[in-house]
Parts: C-alpha cells; sequence; structure tokens
C-alpha cells in the first residue's frame, strides 16, 4: 500500500507566489514625470546642476534613474558674461513616456505645439501619481520654466529665472500650469510652461511665495538620453 503525504504549503509563501512584480521593472521606459516634490527652497534650486540632481534623485529612488541622464525643464538668462540656456535645447530628442507609458510628446516641436498630451492625468509625479491641480486643496500646480512659450528663455534684463535659479527672496519665476487650467479661459491659464510670474511679499521666489500663487516649486523632468 503507498502511503500520500500531504504536506501543507503555509500561507506566507502563497503570497510570495503571486506577488506583484517590482515598479522598477513596469517604469523603465520612463522618460518623463512631475516632481512629487520641489527642493523647498523657493526658487533657489542651486542653479541648474540643484535641479538636474534633484530630477536625478527622484528618477533614481523610484527604480528608473542611471543609466539615463534626468534634467530639468528650465532656462536661465544670461547674466555675468554667461549666455543664456534654452530648456527646450537640455531634455533631449523625446519620444518622452511618463511611468505610465503614456507619451506626453513624441519630440522637442511636438511638446511645444498645441498638439502635446501633457495634461493633469498625464503629468504624473516619479511615483505614478496624479498631482493636486486647480480646484484641489492645495493647488500645486504652477511648475518652475523659466521659460517662454517655445521654451526658449527670456531676455536678459527683468528676472523670469530667480536670479538664475540662485534665489529665495529677491526676483521672479516663469511658471507652468501642468494641469492646464487657470484663473481665465485664456491661452496663459492653459500653458503648462509659460502661464504667468511668480510673485508674494517675500520678493517672488521664496516658498511661501510659490505657494501662495498655487505653487509647491515642483519641476518637469525629461530623460535627456
Amino acid at each position: 500500500m503507498k502511503i500520500v503525504a500531504h504536506i501543507a504549503v503555509p500561507a506566507c509563501l502563497a503570497f510570495v507566489v503571486v506577488a506583484a512584480p517590482p515598479a522598477a521593472a513596469q517604469t523603465a521606459d520612463t522618460s518623463f514625470f512631475l516632481t512629487s516634490n520641489g527642493i523647498g527652497n523657493g526658487g533657489n534650486l542651486g542653479g541648474l546642476a540643484g535641479a538636474d540632481n534633484h530630477c536625478q534623485t527622484l528618477a533614481q529612488a523610484a527604480g528608473f534613474g542611471a543609466p539615463k541622464t534626468w534634467r530639468a525643464y528650465l532656462s536661465t538668462q544670461a547674466a555675468d558674461g554667461k549666455a543664456a540656456e534654452n530648456a527646450r535645447d537640455r531634455i533631449g530628442k523625446g519620444p518622452w513616456k511618463n511611468v505610465k507609458g503614456v507619451v506626453v510628446a513624441k519630440d522637442v516641436a511636438d511638446l511645444h505645439s498645441a498638439g502635446n498630451n501633457l495634461t493633469k492625468q498625464t503629468a504624473l509625479s516619479e511615483k505614478g501619481e496624479v498631482v493636486n491641480g486647480a480646484g484641489d486643496t492645495p493647488n500645486r500646480h504652477d511648475v518652475l520654466t523659466g521659460s517662454q512659450a517655445d521654451g526658449t528663455a527670456f531676455a536678459a534684463g527683468e528676472d523670469r529665472t530667480c536670479k538664475n535659479w540662485t534665489s529665495s527672496t529677491q526676483g521672479a519665476a516663469m511658471l507652468g500650469h501642468f494641469d492646464r487650467k487657470g484663473l481665465r479661459d485664456d491661452e496663459p491659464s492653459k500653458s503648462w510652461n509659460t502661464s504667468h510670474p511668480s510673485r508674494g511679499p517675500d520678493g517672488g521666489c521664496s516658498q511661501a511665495d510659490l505657494k501662495s500663487t498655487g505653487g509647491d516649486g515642483l519641476l518637469y523632468c525629461f530623460a535627456a538620453n
């Protein structure tokens, strides 16, 4: 007579078998995200290098950092003998996909056209989350860009970059609305990269100033390679 042994499988092992694949495997193709948080020092990002590092650090923590080179969508203005830098020239060629694999723009021209696919539903954070926009509490739809509608820098003179991302007091930064909504139904209100300059009692570039108009010092991050 054969004796058949019945071996009980611990419940914890069953959970191991059906566990979902790691998030990194699902987001390996990610090449665009809206930061879930800002650096926290208003318009002082530590210059372009500090902003790029913030993008790289968040991407790394989310599982899709290296070997990609992540850049913040920011322009700088000509100052102190240094030429201006255009946001559109810093971010690679595209196409760019969010964490869910949705293409937000095919290339630089598409990104700066009326037909891009950048909306509240597609401008997801590195965590794959929808960020608060107009109508939410708190509203965080202002994104630092320092850029004109075509992704180029503003002329030297009137500050639109919080002194090239080194000031948390005086100055102003051009902001975009990632949710494409504003106080009015006009083009600036709907612009993702050039809606209105920052302003506020601290001078325009403090964290409190950015929050006062519906922002949090958030950045657009693009994989440049």
